[in-house]
């Protein structure tokens, strides 16, 4: 009987301890479950933390170009036109290219126009007499370097009316010497020019020189 009795609680301890090596077994399991879970929640979240700033790094990289771009843009302007891109074996002074430069000398034309008239009326609107001399002094030369000015693009106007008249006639972007292309980089520079660079550079060597 007592020999039974040893058997019994030997079984019965066995038992438990298998049962608790099961159980401690499971939840050893269950903790690296929960660990593995936590782990890959901070990685998805690491992710997705890389991936905003990628995105709000590429979108502020996006405006930032697009700013550049306007800004080059306005100052490539020439009197509110945008250059000329020549195409691949395009002939030269044909009719797009006339058109072009049609419209930068009317723009140009335009804005000098605008200019001598808020001349005129600024000053129809001072007074013609001030009481003191040094005032009247100053007044008489800024109206003189004023009209100075206005002169210079009255003539300015003058030549923009014979480029005008030269696209008209198809002559427009020919040197007047040599008759060799100006060149269309050469005209958005200057619109009015009617020498290559060659002649023009020779012209101004000979006035130097007094030829």
């Amino acid at each position: 009987m007592a020999t039974k009795k040893t058997k019994t609680q030997s079984n019965s301890s066995g038992r438990r301890s298998t049962s608790t090596k099961k159980t401690s077994g499971k939840s050893a399991v269950g903790a690296k479950n929960v660990k593995t879970k936590a782990s890959a929640t901070r990685t998805a979240a690491v992710k997705t933390t890389r991936v905003a700033k990628k995105s709000t790094a590429s979108k502020k990289a996006s405006s930032s170009t697009a700013t550049r771009r306007t800004k080059v843009d306005a100052n490539e302007l020439i009197h509110g036109i945008k250059p000329y891109r020549e195409k691949r074996k395009e002939r030269y002074m044909n009719r797009q290219q006339q058109v072009h430069f049609e419209k930068i000398l009317r723009s140009w034309r335009r804005e000098l126009v605008d200019d001598l008239e808020r001349t005129v009326s600024s000053m129809q609107n001072e007074l013609l007499t001030l009481p003191d001399p040094n005032d009247r002094a100053s007044q008489e030369t800024d109206r003189t370097l004023e009209l100075r000015t206005r002169d210079r693009e009255r003539k300015l106007i003058h030549k923009i009316d014979e480029s005008l008249a030269l696209i008209s006639s198809s002559d427009y972007g020919y040197c007047e010497n040599c008759g060799i292309d100006i060149g269309v980089r050469r005209l958005e520079a200057r619109p009015t020019a009617t020498q290559c660079i060659d002649c023009k550079n020779l012209n101004e060597l000979r006035e130097k020189q007094g030829y």
